[in-house]
């Protein structure tokens, strides 16, 4: 296997990951849950094939849909492109095929690769297109390795290799119990994002002995995020909370901190918390916001792949481009190791787990995942590591 994917087993080794500074919104929990309005609703499953190799490997990617999911597509198109090159003596290949986005397109997506003979299906992006791939995948016993968060699309033989965010809540929130934060406030999108979240937080912070105190839902608009946070503000200075967490990214989060600042309420009286989504600029650099922590993978190697990308294809690539690499490094590695028997549940949900750009996961029995996650503090536009990843899968989870 390469050195930059392998199985765990005994010591695991943990690579590194670090962004770019360069987030879309299709990159986003919440639109990866579901797929834009944008994608193209007919035409034909078009595609191309990447590699020589005798195993058919299948991915299924929004090419047709524009602009950020497009974008996201194609990237992640390059990224597996790049994996098969990086990976060697690999003896797979594999069949790029247009979902469109939609259920429709996956269904028919799945169909044709099945077809021609995938013994695994790598993607597709947003739920509604890995439900309609998982209904023709199973019943043909071909797993699928997704990249949507929406953990309603997880099922036995549909696994997610995304970003979880139920992973982001449940690590920010042990480690902010451990530093005795246990009476919360809570910012949230009003989307099925925001619903995810509340429901993982409640239940998070039961788990430590915490409460949340308040909770407040606001729309994607300036009038609805002041009026939220001026709410939570007047909380706040009645003593009763010690954390406030704001799950969303640098379009909201910003302008949220700043609410609260001009109504009194600043990081030297409270801990501000994030989520993986707060690996963004316009976050860090905000000063209301200093001293904050965030939960995030590993902070080197995906900083070295989007330098190899961005050698290859002369651009930044998409933070989620490193799941399409590491999704196929995984199709490469097991089928190189294991044969036939590469793609079975039991490789599969190996308890030991995987390494890849983004440190490590494993895949659990009902679909979901676990990703090895360090926590990271806001200091003055600069990232400090205040609680490291996890070194294995017994530790930490």
């Amino acid at each position: 296997m390469s050195s930059l994917f392998r199985l765990l087993a005994g010591r695991t080794r943990v690579w590194a990951i670090a962004t770019a500074g360069v987030i879309l919104a299709a990159c986003s929990p919440s639109t990866m849950l579901n797929p834009p309005a944008t994608g193209v609703a007919g035409g034909p499953v078009a595609g191309e094939t990447l590699g020589t190799g005798p195993v058919r490997v299948a991915m299924l990617l929004p090419l047709s849909a524009t602009g950020n999911a497009g974008q996201l597509a194609r990237d992640m198109r390059n990224a597996a492109e790049l994996a098969l090159r990086e990976f060697q003596a690999a003896n797979i290949q594999i069949l790029i095929k247009d979902d469109r986005g939609t259920a429709d397109g996956a269904r028919a997506a799945a169909t044709a690769a099945i077809s021609e003979g995938a013994q695994i299906i790598l993607g597709p992006v947003f739920s509604e297109a890995v439900r309609a791939a998982g209904s023709v995948a199973r019943p043909a016993k071909i797993p699928v390795v997704a990249f949507s968060t929406d953990t309603t699309t997880a099922a036995k033989g549909v696994y997610l290799i995304s970003f979880l965010p139920q992973s982001d809540v449940d690590r920010i929130i042990r480690f902010a119990a451990s530093q005795g934060r246990n009476s919360y406030a809570a910012l949230l999108p009003a989307n099925a994002y925001g619903t995810l979240v509340e429901a993982t937080l409640q239940k998070a912070v039961a788990s430590t002995g915490g409460r949340v105190v308040a909770s407040e839902k606001y729309n994607l608009d300036r009038n609805s995020m002041q009026s939220k946070a001026t709410a939570i503000a007047g909380i706040v200075k009645q003593g009763t909370v010690n954390a406030v967490f704001i799950p969303d990214s640098g379009d909201a989060t910003p302008f949220l901190a700043q609410v609260l600042a001009a109504n009194g309420v600043s990081p030297a009286q409270i801990k501000f918390l994030g989520s993986g989504q707060w690996d963004d600029p316009r976050i860090i650099r905000e000063s209301n916001l200093n001293g904050g922590w965030f939960p995030g993978p590993d902070l080197a190697g995906f900083q070295a792949f989007s330098q190899r990308y961005k050698a290859a294809y002369g651009s930044t690539p998409v933070r989620n481009a490193s799941l399409a690499y590491d999704a196929v490094s995984l199709a490469a590695g097991l089928s190189g190791r294991f044969g036939t028997q590469a793609f079975t549940e039991k490789v599969l949900t190996t308890p030991s787990g995987f390494v890849g750009v983004d440190g490590p996961f494993r895949f659990l029995a009902n679909g979901t995942n676990q990703r090895a996650l360090a926590v990271y503090q806001i200091e003055r536009g600069q990232l400090g590591v205040v609680s490291p990843p996890p070194k294995n899968f017994s530790a930490g989870f």
